[in-house]
Parts: structure tokens; C-alpha cells; sequence
């Protein structure tokens, strides 16, 4: 499988868009990479870049881009509100897909000793790629900043991991290494005073604050001199306060580096609170580059939750909550398709364009009905089983808002949110058995001439028509799992909508027994005679209880209207 890695390098340029394009077209112009996000801060005079790709195509991307930003920024002249020391000031490289972070740090080595070699710019490594344990932390190799180069590079200690232990004026340093993934986040409050926000991020982030002697206002000291510190609130939470005259506003700049231990929802309240019980509010907030889907849906369930709202809702809607809940619109406005990675990643994808899910119902059912033989049977058992799904989901939703039904949201929020894994599970299998099929095609295609290509042929058609059994067997078990939802709907949900959860039971079973007519076609022209006599079965018994049960929950439907 396809190894991925992100790179997101921060430059010292954040007000001239002709000189950020220029470092930006040499990362799109590596072949293999993808440019996911360009955020320029005025402020703060630095520019966050997010490109993703294959790790050589993406470490000659980051080299390219470090050599022009090299070329176009000069750093004796650099000023703004964020930490620098250099025209590319840190240039972390992420794991995403099929890489481990011992394989992402090497690669980041392998940068690091190029751009120190062929730049002649002095290189740190840090975090996973850090030489030794004192250097992992960015915050303690860029103390004292760019003015801060001369003398540092000056001491032995800080002698720089790869390049020369020479002062660079115009390029300054640069940080290079491999991090779990980072959310930059800012949040956004009431006043123009730095010093208050910085007494919220001494509040919230792991590190805290330096504690100080309440009779001589100096900081106290450990018995082996150390400071000793207040911790704050949230673990893997790097925080200060700044003052952005862009926006006239004072803000608690994050760096949010486990999002496991600290997720974004989590990072908002804590500042909240904070700002609270300080006289100020929280006004706000903004993601600096991308985030992970699932870091949003779980901001978006946690909001609802605070309300005792149902969580089962569209992905749409919960990404909607967890927008205004946080004020992420607050500044600009906020493109899920722009700031979310997944989204950002199918951002143009022509295939995913041409997906009979992003169709209108209209188009989708012309498309049906065409000549074409795709879509057919399968991929309408699929679309019906998460409508199914669908209306099973509506009935709880609607259930958990019912009126003198209070104390019940969380039961019905728990079953909506199975419907809607279910449901969105079904409509990637719409477009799957359309796959299948088209698959199955290609393979018939295939040249059939030489001995060597009739076994390729006949081993591709083989591969197809098993891809093309075990879809629909997905699409009967999702189908089959929706029937007890459906059940439970009917029995304990909402009376007004009985009826609709008996739909639901009519579309799930039409769904088991569409996708199994699926099963029986294809599996007789498969030679794996054992798997096929085990889906076989395993479909028959399946479609036999999907009977079944439709049959119960229509006679409990028939009961209750």
C-alpha cells in the first residue's frame, strides 16, 4: 500500500503573496505531491504550508521549497508576533498512511543532511528525528530566536545537527524533524491585553506556569534550583498569549500536539473557563492549516451532548455544531472542503466527482435507468438498505426530542448513531458494486492471445468476480444489522412515526434480498468453490431471518397504527 507523509513547513512571510506563491509553484511542481493548504498570517508575518504525498516525492518538495524560501526571504529584515529563527523556521514531516514514525524520521534526517549540505544553512533536528533528548523540543532550540543565532551557534552545545556553525543572516536556521500530528490553534478573546492572555495559556497548557515567592515576587526554586511550576490543564498543550492588530484582538495561540490526551473541543472549553474566571470571554477561535475529520465530528458530538441533543445526526450537521460552537467562523469564513484534510484530499478528484452518491436523486435515477448496466441491481440494494437505515435513524432522532421524553436522549441518541455509521457505511457500498462491476468488465477486456495473457486475463476475472460477491455480502450484513434498530424503533420510539421505521423494515429486507440475488449470479462463475458454497450459505441464512424479522415488525407496525 501506498506510503503517505505530510509536510508542514512554517515560513518567515506572511504579508507578500508574490513571494509565498513563489515558494508554493516549486512545491506543485514535484510530481507526486499534493498542496493541501497555504495559511498566511499578516500578524504573525509567517505562513503555514500543508502539501501530502509519497515520502521522496514530498522530502524533494520540502527541499525545493526551503532552497527558494533561501532565495526570497531575507531574515535581517524579518519582524512579527510568532517565534523565528529562520526563512523556513521549522519543517516537520507526519506520518499519515502504511509509515511508521521511525521510518518519517529518517526521512526527515535524510532532508536535514541534504539542506545543511548543498544550502550551507545551519540544521536542527527535532522530536522523533532529535540527535539527542535536549533537542525534541522546538520551543528550546528556537530560545532566543533568529538574533539569538550568533551566540548560540557560537557554543559548542549547539552545534547545529547537519550544515555549518555559521551565522546565516539572511536565511538564518532551521528546524527539521518528524511529530505526531499538530493542530495550531487560536483562541480568541475580549481583549487587546497580552498579559491576560498569557494568564490563560499559563492556565491551560501542560507546562504551566513558574511559581512565584509570594513575600519577594521572585520565582521559588526546587532544591536543586530548578523553578518550580504550577502545571496547567491539558496535557500535550503548548500556549502563549499574543496580541494580533490585524484582528484588534489579544489571542491564546495553541499547539495542540496530542490530540488524543487534548482534543480541540476540549482545548476550547478549558480557555473558556479560564477566561471566565478572569473577567474576559471567549469571543472565538481559528484552525491554523488542516484538521483531521474526526477530530471536528467529535468537537460537534461533544457540543451536542452539552445540550443532552441527540449525537446521531450527518456528518454535515455535526460539523456544522462544532463550527459555531467554537466561533471558527469567527475571522474568515470556515470551508470544511479547504480545512479538513480528508475533504481537501478529494478536493478534485475527478473520480470522486463522478461517484453516483454525490448525484442528485434526479441524476441518480436518469443514470439508473439508462442504457447502461451500471447501475444495476446491487447498487440500488445498497442506495435502498441506507435509506432503510436512514428512516430508522430519523425515528430516533426525532424520539429523543420528543417532548416529556427528556431523560430518555441518550438511548435514542446511542441508537441514531448506530443508524447513521450503518447508513454511511451503505452508501459507500453504492458506489463499490458499481466498481465491481466495472472491474469485472476491465478484466473480460484484457488482451487473450498469448498463453501468458489468457492466464492473466483468467486470473483477473477471478479476482473481480470475488470483489464482486464479497460487496454485496457487505451490503446484506449492514442491511441485516439495521433490522434491529428498526425493531427497537418500532417498539420503544416515537408513535408518530411507526410507520416510518416500517418502512425502514420494508427497505433493509428488499436490500438483504437484492444484494443476495447478487451473491447467486456471480458466484457461479467462481472457481473458489468453497468460499462461494460458504457465502452461499451464510446469504441464505441471512436473507431467511431478514424475512423473519420484516415480518415481525410489520405485524408490530399493523398493532400500533
Amino acid at each position: 500500500m501506498k506510503q503517505l507523509i505530510e509536510c508542514v513547513p512554517n515560513f518567515s512571510e506572511g504579508r507578500d503573496p508574490a513571494v509565498i506563491k513563489q515558494i508554493t509553484d516549486v512545491i506543485e511542481a514535484v510530481e507526486g505531491v499534493k498542496l493541501l493548504d497555504v495559511d498566511p498570517g499578516a500578524a504573525t508575518n509567517r505562513t503555514v504550508v500543508t502539501f501530502v504525498g509519497e515520502p521522496a516525492a514530498v522530502v524533494e518538495a520540502a527541499f525545493q521549497a526551503i532552497r527558494k524560501a533561501c532565495e526570497v526571504i531575507d531574515m535581517s529584515k524579518h519582524t512579527g508576533e510568532h517565534p523565528r529563527m529562520g526563512a523556513t523556521d521549522v519543517c516537520p514531516l507526519i506520518p499519515i498512511a502504511n509509515i511508521s514514525m521511525e521510518e518519517t524520521a529518517e526521512w526527515a534526517r535524510r532532508l536535514g543532511e541534504r539542506v545543511g549540505r548543498e544550502l550551507d544553512l545551519p540544521i536542527y533536528l527535532y522530536e522523533a528525528a532529535a540527535s539527542r533528548p535536549e533537542r525534541q523540543n522546538l520551543a528550546v532550540i528556537r530560545a532566543g530566536e533568529y538574533e539569538g543565532l550568533p551566540e548560540k551557534l557560537a557554543n559548542p552545545e549547539w552545534k547545529p545537527d547537519f550544515g555549518p556553525a555559521k551565522f546565516n543572516a539572511k536565511s538564518g536556521a532551521t528546524v527539521i524533524g518528524a511529530r505526531d500530528f499538530l493542530i495550531a490553534y487560536n483562541v480568541n478573546l475580549n481583549t487587546t491585553s497580552v498579559r491576560r492572555a498569557n494568564s490563560v495559556a499559563f492556565d491551560v497548557r501542560e507546562n504551566g506556569r513558574v511559581l512565584n515567592d509570594p513575600a519577594t515576587g521572585k520565582p521559588m526554586k526546587d532544591a536543586s534550583g530548578e523553578p518550580i511550576r504550577q502545571p496547567g490543564t491539558l496535557k500535550g498543550v503548548k500556549a502563549i498569549g499574543w496580541y494580533i492588530e490585524e484582528y484588534g484582538i489579544a489571542q491564546v495561540s495553541m499547539n495542540i500536539t496530542d490530540v488524543r490526551a487534548t482534543p480541540l473541543h476540549l482545548a476550547f472549553e478549558e480557555c473558556r473557563q479560564s477566561a471566565d474566571r478572569r473577567g474576559m470571554r471567549v469571543t472565538g477561535s481559528e484552525l491554523v492549516g488542516l484538521v483531521p475529520l474526526g477530530v471536528m465530528l467529535e468537537a460537534g458530538k461533544f457540543f451536542l451532548r452539552k445540550q443532552q441533543r441527540s449525537v446521531g445526526v450527518s456528518e454535515a450537521e455535526l460539523l456544522k455544531i462544532a463550527v459555531k460552537s467554537m466561533g471558527l467562523d469567527e475571522l474568515a469564513p470556515f470551508d470544511p472542503q479547504q480545512k479538513i484534510i480528508e475533504y481537501n484530499l478529494e478536493k478534485g478528484d475527478g473520480a470522486n466527482a463522478n461517484k453516483l452518491v454525490k448525484m442528485d436523486l434526479v441524476a441518480f435515477a436518469n443514470e439508473t435507468a439508462s442504457e447502461s448496466p451500471a447501475p444495476g441491481g446491487g447498487s440500488i440494494s445498497a442506495y435502498v438498505g441506507a435509506l432503510g437505515a436512514s428512516l430508522a435513524t430519523m425515528v430516533a432522532n426525532l424520539s429523543s426530542h420528543k417532548r416529556g421524553w427528556d431523560e430518555r436522549w441518550e438511548e435514542f441518541s446511542d441508537a441514531a448513531e448506530r443508524g447513521q455509521k450503518i447508513k454511511d457505511a451503505l452508501l459507500r457500498t453504492v458506489d463499490e458494486d458499481t466498481d465491481a462491476f466495472k472491474l469485472i468488465m476491465a478484466a473480460f477486456g484484457l488482451p487473450n492471445t498469448t498463453p501468458e495473457e489468457k492466464t492473466a486475463r483468467k486470473v483477473a476475472i477471478q479476482a473481480g468476480t470475488r470483489i464482486a460477491i464479497e460487496v454485496p455480502f457487505k451490503v446484506m450484513k449492514l442491511a441485516f444489522d439495521s433490522l434491529p434498530l428498526i425493531k427497537q424503533m418500532v417498539e420503544t420510539g416515537n408513535p408518530n412515526s411507526v410507520t416510518d421505521a416500517g418502512v425502514g423494515a420494508l427497505c433493509a429486507r428488499a436490500a438483504v434480498r437484492g444484494a443476495y440475488m447478487n451473491i447467486q449470479v456471480n458466484t457461479g462463475g467462481l472457481n473458489d468453490k468453497e468460499f462461494a458454497a460458504q457465502v452461499l450459505s451464510e446469504g441464505q441464512q441471512m436473507a431467511e431471518q431478514a424475512d423473519k424479522m420484516e415480518q415481525e415488525i410489520l405485524e408490530i407496525v399493523a398493532g400500533r397504527i
